[in-house]
């Protein structure tokens, strides 16, 4: 599919990071495809009115629970132009990534997953930069892992991450 197909969206994400430098992915499947599983940082799609920095805080607190007012968050550190099927649907994606970091004493809620999320989600982890580059199973971005160096610590300039069909 190349990046003129597909349903266009806006959508950010955030890089959260524990006092570890750890990344919290989560891994998920396509219900289409229960045999592949990735993992990926959390985000989604924007909502009408709503900037990108509203967004990815949004999309924390409903995915992982962690409570991040937008103006803490950090960026954004990167984009990228996302195009890939989901549930049988194609989709052009822009991304723009965010990081924050939490603690142990990190305001949280329970997570609101929506039924598709509660489909498709398999896990939540906490991985250090060597545990993703040596996935056995595929990240997204799939340059996650070496492009974190960037973000530890960010020099304040945007990564282009450029089209990547996943």
């Amino acid at each position: 599919m190349g990046a003129e197909e597909g349903t266009p969206r806006e959508a950010a994400r955030v890089l959260v990071f524990d006092g570890s430098d750890r990344l919290l992915l989560l891994r998920g499947h396509d219900p289409a495809l229960p045999e592949r599983s990735w993992w990926f940082t959390p985000g989604g799609g924007l909502h009408e009115g709503e900037t990108a920095r509203q967004a990815a805080s949004r999309e924390a607190r409903e995915e992982t629970g962690f409570v991040l007012a937008p103006e803490d968050l950090v960026g954004p550190v990167w984009e990228r132009t996302a195009v890939f099927d989901f549930m049988e649907r194609p989709y052009v994606q822009h991304e723009e990534f965010f990081v924050a970091r939490v603690g142990a004493d990190s305001p949280r809620e329970d997570v609101a997953w929506t039924a598709i999320e509660h489909e498709t989600l398999e896990a939540t982890a906490w991985l250090s930069v060597e545990e993703i580059v040596g996935a056995e199973i595929e990240v997204f971005p799939t340059m996650l892992g070496d492009a974190l160096r960037t973000v530890l610590p960010w020099d304040g300039v945007l990564q282009h991450l450029g089209t990547e069909d996943a």
